[in-house]
């Protein structure tokens, strides 16, 4: 496995581009199986789950290609029905298709996804929802069998949770509702700019939604959808991930590619920092020495501030002055990176659902492991503000979300040296 290892303390500076937003890219994906017409997808980012998509898309039945750099064109002329076990276990987010092989084929067979280290994410309001839809759901045998060949039709269908929306959710039942005869209203919808994105390529498909960008979407099912080409938004979680990084002292940073207004929350909890959009939407950053203030911050459904970015907004805090306090709404227990910062001398504490995290003047190298996406994120960023070296192991976790952060931050000024297992010591390789 390979990993980084990052000589911390360099200063950053320059300008830097985010890629397209993954948590897009992958249920637009999926709704290119919605039409036998071509798709062309662009602003695509070089991303394994992305390619995991790609692969098991294909195995259906679709014609998968890249068309150019970050550009893919999707024919879905005729598809199977049956997602196995050995494709959909490599990436939660293949539970989107049920959606449009309902829609298409009024028949799915999807194997259930297996387990996720930040917590249960189950899908039994994906079902629910399919189910109001006059879908005929059994789960049997580690698969979900869902049969509306005969009575698929709009319906009202609430997809609130006990933490909030489901986005892929949303997604699922949006897809379904697309070709489904009648109208369909969903309440409690996730209003993600990921959703919008979806929502504004179905559009361009031929699809008819009212109050794209609210809780409450409503669904006209037409006959039959069309082709399209669609450009996807830039990654709002990638833009954070950075912002984090040009907050650190002595460093300056421009981001390019996102929209902002996608960030609000965010941004707004860091107001009294050195954060400048200008007319373009590029984000301006630059790190003063204690310029932040300790916060207390809850993560909650968009708009909100992001489930995604609390792990990077901890490396932070652990080098801000003061008590602060970070309450995890969306998944009480995604806080597996603390103990990898206490490595490396980061003062926080878990307290149920809340970390408490007592600023220090700075951290220390280490060797490290990341357990997800976005906790490789903030061990990386730790590396980055840490004195003397650290190495995270486990980066493929980080390929899934972030493509080529390595070179991005090193065109910064960053120090990170990709490694494969053979490089690596001797006692961490082991």
């Amino acid at each position: 496995m390979d990993a980084f290892r990052i000589e911390g303390g360099s200063p950053l500076s320059g300008d830097i581009t985010v890629g397209g937003a993954k948590n897009a890219c992958l249920p637009i994906f999926a709704a290119c199986l919605l039409t036998e017409e071509t798709c062309v997808i662009e602003n695509v980012p070089d991303l394994s789950d992305v390619r995991f998509m790609a692969e098991l898309i294909e195995h259906l039945g679709a014609d998968v290609k890249q068309a150019g750099p970050n550009k893919w064109a999707i024919t879905a002329k005729n598809i199977s029905s049956k997602a196995p076990y050995d494709l959909v276990r490599k990436m939660r987010a293949s539970v989107c298709l049920m959606g449009p092989l309902i829609a298409r084929l009024r028949y799915a067979e999807i194997s259930i996804p297996g387990g996720c280290v930040i917590g249960q994410r189950p899908i039994d309001l994906h079902l629910r929802g399919l189910s109001k839809l006059g879908c005929e759901v059994e789960v049997k045998n580690g698969y979900v069998y869902l049969d509306a060949r005969s009575n698929l039709h709009g319906n009202h269908v609430f997809l609130g949770g006990r933490y909030g929306s489901t986005v892929t959710g949303t997604a699922n039942i949006l897809m379904a509702a697309t070709l489904t005869p009648g109208i369909t209203r969903i309440d409690s919808a996730a209003c993600e700019p990921e959703i919008v994105d979806l929502c504004n390529m179905l559009v361009k498909m031929g699809a008819k939604i009212d109050g794209i960008g609210s809780h409450s979407l409503t669904i006209e099912g037409v006959d039959k959808l069309n082709g399209c080409t669609h450009h996807v938004i830039g990654d709002r979680i990638e833009a954070g991930t950075y912002i984090v990084a040009g907050l650190f002292p002595g460093n300056q940073i421009t981001i390019r590619g996102a929209d902002p207004s996608h960030l609000s929350a965010f941004i707004h909890s860091l107001e009294e920092a050195d954060i400048k959009i200008d007319s373009d939407n590029n984000i301006h950053v630059t790190g003063h020495a204690w310029r932040i203030k300790s916060k207390e911050i809850i993560t909650l459904p968009y708009p909100g501030f992001p489930t995604d970015l609390q792990a990077q907004m901890a490396t932070l805090l652990a080098v801000t002055p003061g008590i602060s306090i970070i309450t995890e709404r969306i998944y009480p227990h995604r806080f597996m990176h603390v103990s990898e910062l206490q490595r490396m001398g980061a003062h926080i504490s878990i307290e149920g659902s809340s970390a408490i995290i007592v600023g220090q003047e700075s951290l220390s190298g280490a060797p490290v492991m990341a357990s997800d996406l976005r906790a490789s994120a903030a061990l990386v960023l730790a590396g980055l503000v840490a004195q003397g070296e650290t190495i995270v192991q486990r980066i493929y976790h980080i390929d899934r979300g972030y493509e080529s952060i390595d070179a991005k931050l090193n065109a910064l000024g960053a120090k990170i040296e990709r490694l494969s297992s053979e490089e690596l010591p001797l006692k961490l390789a082991s």
